[in-house]
């Protein structure tokens, strides 16, 4: 889908859905008209009834599509919240922190900050090279460990390769530790039922599905034993665990995208994953040399990590202004460290630096594909000869 730049073009081919994916009209018509809505959704008159009548379907419709019951939704400002909120109130219960060396900084970060000051209680678990964790590795840091929490997302944002939670859940559970996933790429893109993974916790950001940035959810399941660890001290809003104005017009456009999603989960994800592969099959025949992270596991429709090898990611980029993709992710872009999840997954720190990420969304069109591939091998021709220096007389 070609997006509308600020002079009115729409000449650029957006595949940057792990990124943010494009507001879908659904979600935009809830998120305006509850912009029209004067009232705040703790007050008890009908301006107020009508903001919380607009949350409570939203809270229905995220449980429609997470296959849970409403009152175990948490609305946050996002999943980085919604994570640390997750984390910190896992880890109070006590016990050594597990998580994987793949995990998103706002997992990572919040779980080396929680167990700072208690030394040796954070274990991070090495993946293979194709970015799976192993479950020996989990095996080895129960029987070794009093472990709290398990932390494990269910889908890499930079490569999207999936993660059998149910194996982690199992062992996690009969060790007596409680499971978290930061499934923030996964929500809308693939079918998720709650009652059959049975983690305890998960965190979802709007924005990533087609809802508007700036909102989020965590699901916590109805009887798990968590104690109260609010970031934000206030008000009593979300059962005491998120104080603060309830942002009614994000949590709307959450919950219309959830519902938009839900309805046309199977379509998009065999559509998106039949254009992922054209990309990937197009550029590997016309592309010597280059490969695709994580290709030979299961990984999420619409998402493919790309390595063009001795060819810096940024030149790319920079070299096809036409096509929106990233050279990992959002949140560490222009990072002068090269991408962890790739270094964990054993590639080197040239190969991490000359890789792009193309992620496709329920609006990209095989004209899309097609001009992506055309832009992306132009690019890296292009890139090489300059890199090439000219040629000998």
């Amino acid at each position: 889908m070609g997006q509308t730049m600020s002079d009115g073009r729409t000449d650029v081919v957006y595949l940057d859905y792990n990124a943010t994916a494009p507001l879908r009209p659904e979600a935009l018509e809830a998120t305006l008209g509850a912009l029209h809505c004067v009232g705040n959704a703790s007050s008890v008159h009908h301006l107020g009834r009508d903001a919380a009548s607009r949350v409570d379907t939203a809270r229905r419709q995220l449980a429609e599509l997470l296959t849970c019951t409403p009152g175990e939704i948490i609305f946050t400002s996002g999943a980085t919240e919604a994570n640390n909120l997750a984390l910190r109130a896992a880890h109070a219960r006590g016990g050594v922190f597990v998580t994987t060396a793949v995990e998103h900084p706002a997992v990572l970060e919040a779980a080396q900050a929680i167990t700072m000051e208690t030394p040796g209680s954070l274990v991070v678990l090495p993946v293979d090279k194709d970015g799976v964790v192993g479950l020996e590795s989990l095996d080895e840091a129960l029987r070794h460990h009093d472990v709290g929490v398990v932390s494990a997302m269910i889908a890499n944002n930079e490569t999207g390769v999936l993660t059998d939670l149910g194996p982690i859940v199992k062992a996690a559970h009969e060790a007596g530790a409680l499971v978290h996933t930061d499934a923030t790429q996964y929500v809308g893109r693939l079918h998720l039922d709650l009652n059959e993974v049975d983690v305890d916790l998960l965190s979802l950001s709007a924005h990533k599905f087609g809802g508007p940035q700036g909102v989020g959810a965590l699901f916590v399941r109805r009887g798990v034993p968590l104690p109260h660890r609010p970031l934000l001290i206030g008000g009593g809003q979300e059962r005491g665990w998120r104080a603060g104005t309830l942002n009614v017009a994000g949590i709307a456009g959450l919950g219309a995208a959830a519902q938009a999603a839900r309805l046309q989960l199977k379509h998009e994800a065999a559509r998106t994953t039949t254009l992922r592969d054209s990309l990937e099959q197009e550029l590997i025949s016309n592309v010597p040399g280059c490969w695709i992270n994580g290709a030979p596991v299961p990984r999420l429709p619409g998402v493919t990590s790309v390595t063009f090898p001795g060819v810096p990611a940024d030149a790319v980029l920079a070299a096809m202004p036409e096509v929106a993709a990233s050279d990992g992710s959002a949140c560490s872009s222009g990072a002068p460290s090269p991408s962890h999840v790739l270094i964990a997954m054993g590639r080197s720190r040239e190969d991490a630096d000359s890789t792009v990420r193309f992620s496709l969304g329920y609006a990209t069109t095989e004209c899309d594909i097609d001009r992506a591939v055309d832009a992306t091998v132009r690019a890296v021709t292009y890139v090489r000869s300059v890199m090439a220096g000219p040629a000998k007389p």
